[in-house]
Protein backbone atom coordinates (compact mmCIF):
# COMPACT_ATOMS: atom_id res chain seq x y z
CA UNK A 1 0.00 0.00 0.00
CA UNK A 2 2.57 2.26 1.14
CA UNK A 3 4.55 1.66 -2.66
CA UNK A 4 1.21 2.37 -4.57
CA UNK A 5 1.00 5.78 -2.62
CA UNK A 6 4.70 6.89 -3.31
CA UNK A 7 4.43 5.08 -7.11
CA UNK A 8 1.42 7.66 -7.68
CA UNK A 9 2.62 10.48 -5.84
CA UNK A 10 5.71 10.55 -8.13
CA UNK A 11 3.70 9.74 -11.08
CA UNK A 12 1.53 13.16 -9.73
CA UNK A 13 4.68 15.36 -9.82
CA UNK A 14 6.62 13.75 -13.35
CA UNK A 15 2.67 14.58 -14.98
CA UNK A 16 2.67 18.05 -13.38
CA UNK A 17 6.65 18.61 -14.39
CA UNK A 18 5.61 17.64 -18.09
CA UNK A 19 2.88 20.34 -18.32
CA UNK A 20 4.85 22.95 -16.93
CA UNK A 21 6.91 21.94 -19.53
CA UNK A 22 4.71 22.04 -22.58
CA UNK A 23 3.28 25.68 -21.57
CA UNK A 24 6.25 26.85 -21.36
CA UNK A 25 7.13 25.86 -24.80
CA UNK A 26 3.61 26.87 -26.21
CA UNK A 27 3.53 30.35 -23.73
CA UNK A 28 6.62 31.04 -25.66
CA UNK A 29 5.73 30.20 -28.88
CA UNK A 30 3.03 32.52 -28.17
CA UNK A 31 5.13 35.42 -26.89
CA UNK A 32 7.57 34.88 -30.16
CA UNK A 33 4.21 35.23 -32.09
CA UNK A 34 3.01 38.46 -30.71
CA UNK A 35 6.05 40.09 -30.86
CA UNK A 36 6.64 39.22 -34.66
CA UNK A 37 3.16 40.60 -35.50
CA UNK A 38 3.99 43.83 -33.58
CA UNK A 39 7.04 44.12 -35.31
CA UNK A 40 5.18 43.63 -38.71
CA UNK A 41 2.33 45.82 -37.70
CA UNK A 42 4.54 48.87 -36.54
CA UNK A 43 6.76 48.46 -39.88
CA UNK A 44 4.09 48.74 -41.98
CA UNK A 45 2.67 51.79 -40.55
CA UNK A 46 5.59 53.63 -40.72
CA UNK A 47 6.02 52.62 -44.42
CA UNK A 48 2.16 53.33 -45.06
CA UNK A 49 2.89 56.99 -42.90
CA UNK A 50 5.62 57.58 -45.58
CA UNK A 51 3.39 56.73 -48.37
CA UNK A 52 1.04 59.26 -46.63
CA UNK A 53 3.34 62.04 -46.29
CA UNK A 54 4.70 61.61 -50.14
CA UNK A 55 1.01 61.58 -51.89
CA UNK A 56 0.76 64.34 -54.40
CA UNK A 57 -3.37 64.21 -53.72
CA UNK A 58 -5.89 64.07 -51.67
CA UNK A 59 -7.28 61.06 -53.75
CA UNK A 60 -3.85 59.68 -53.16
CA UNK A 61 -4.18 59.82 -49.49
CA UNK A 62 -6.99 58.53 -49.55
CA UNK A 63 -6.12 55.10 -51.45
CA UNK A 64 -2.84 54.94 -49.30
CA UNK A 65 -5.24 54.86 -46.20
CA UNK A 66 -7.97 52.15 -48.27
CA UNK A 67 -4.80 49.86 -49.00
CA UNK A 68 -3.69 50.25 -45.32
CA UNK A 69 -6.95 49.48 -43.78
CA UNK A 70 -7.79 46.46 -45.59
CA UNK A 71 -3.99 45.25 -45.16
CA UNK A 72 -4.25 45.77 -41.44
CA UNK A 73 -7.67 43.99 -41.06
CA UNK A 74 -6.13 41.31 -43.29
CA UNK A 75 -3.44 40.47 -40.91
CA UNK A 76 -5.39 41.02 -37.50
CA UNK A 77 -7.67 38.63 -38.82
CA UNK A 78 -4.34 36.16 -39.74
CA UNK A 79 -2.94 36.54 -36.71
CA UNK A 80 -6.10 36.22 -34.46
CA UNK A 81 -6.94 32.47 -35.67
CA UNK A 82 -2.94 31.40 -35.21
CA UNK A 83 -3.07 33.00 -31.90
CA UNK A 84 -6.40 30.98 -31.54
CA UNK A 85 -4.94 27.56 -32.39
CA UNK A 86 -1.77 28.18 -30.29
CA UNK A 87 -4.03 28.78 -27.36
CA UNK A 88 -5.96 26.05 -28.06
CA UNK A 89 -2.90 23.74 -28.41
CA UNK A 90 -1.36 25.37 -24.81
CA UNK A 91 -4.65 23.96 -22.89
CA UNK A 92 -4.23 20.36 -24.96
CA UNK A 93 -0.25 20.20 -23.95
CA UNK A 94 -1.02 21.57 -20.32
CA UNK A 95 -3.76 19.03 -19.82
CA UNK A 96 -2.18 16.26 -21.64
CA UNK A 97 0.23 14.48 -19.26
CA UNK A 98 -2.59 15.11 -16.85
CA UNK A 99 -4.87 12.98 -18.98
CA UNK A 100 -1.58 10.33 -19.20
CA UNK A 101 -1.55 10.02 -15.55
CA UNK A 102 -5.72 9.80 -14.88
CA UNK A 103 -5.72 7.25 -17.95
CA UNK A 104 -3.20 5.04 -15.98
CA UNK A 105 -5.41 5.32 -12.62
CA UNK A 106 -8.08 4.56 -14.33
CA UNK A 107 -9.45 0.94 -15.18
CA UNK A 108 -10.69 0.17 -18.67
CA UNK A 109 -13.85 -2.16 -19.09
Amino acid sequence: MKDDVQKTTNENVDATMRSFEGATKATQTIAGEIADYTRRSFEYGAKTMEKLLGSKSPDKAFEVQIEYAKAAYESYVSHATKLGQLYADLGQEAFKSYQDFAGKLTPVK
